[in-house]
């Protein structure tokens, strides 16, 4: 797996990419074919607070997981045991569906705009929305950690957007 680590506003010490790419190369063994990877992380510090983003997409599914902590390295190994927890918790689900799925394959390429606006929109996203099922689209959701998701719901014919409700369940909002 290639390993592509970024510092925003700090710079990121050989110590420290070492130790990465140690902890990070230990989900090698949960992909077939790890050298088609690339994981993207970026490291970035809040006040006290260490904070590690990982991004992993791969040719079926995306894996994140986001960590902070007051130290980089426990935020690094908490990060990890994250991503091996998405692993290994959805590992059925992503198996099965992968099994049935005859759809091309899909990807989300996340294009951030960081131009800030004097408005209260703070953070700019485009995405490419694939077509997908409703359980697929839960599975994406939980993957990513997210608790909405955009999707082309091919049930319904149309765009839609996948939301966690408050008591644990799932609500979907339809366009016209």
């Amino acid at each position: 797996m290639e390993i592509l680590i970024r510092g925003d506003k700090l710079v990121v010490t050989d110590a420290i990419k070492a130790h990465i790419e140690d902890k990070i190369g230990k989900l090698d063994k949960y992909f077939d074919n790890s050298s088609n990877i690339k994981a993207h992380v970026v490291i970035r510090v809040k006040d006290n607070d260490q904070i590690i983003e990982v991004t992993i997409p791969t040719n079926k599914f995306t894996l994140r997981a986001e960590e902070k902590h007051n130290d980089l390295y426990a935020a690094v190994n908490l990060m990890v045991d994250k991503l091996e927890r998405q692993i290994r918790k959805n590992k059925t689900r992503m198996s099965a569906k992968l099994k049935k799925e005859v759809k091309p394959d899909f990807i989300f390429d996340f294009d951030t705009d960081d131009e800030e606006n004097e408005d209260k929109i703070i953070k700019r996203k485009t995405l490419d929305i694939k077509p997908m099922d409703e359980e697929e689209a839960i599975l994406q959701m939980e993957l990513l950690g997210h608790d909405f998701f955009v999707f082309n719901n091919v049930d319904e014919g149309c765009t839609s957007v996948l939301y966690k409700r408050k008591d644990g369940a799932y609500g979907i909002i339809n366009t016209k």
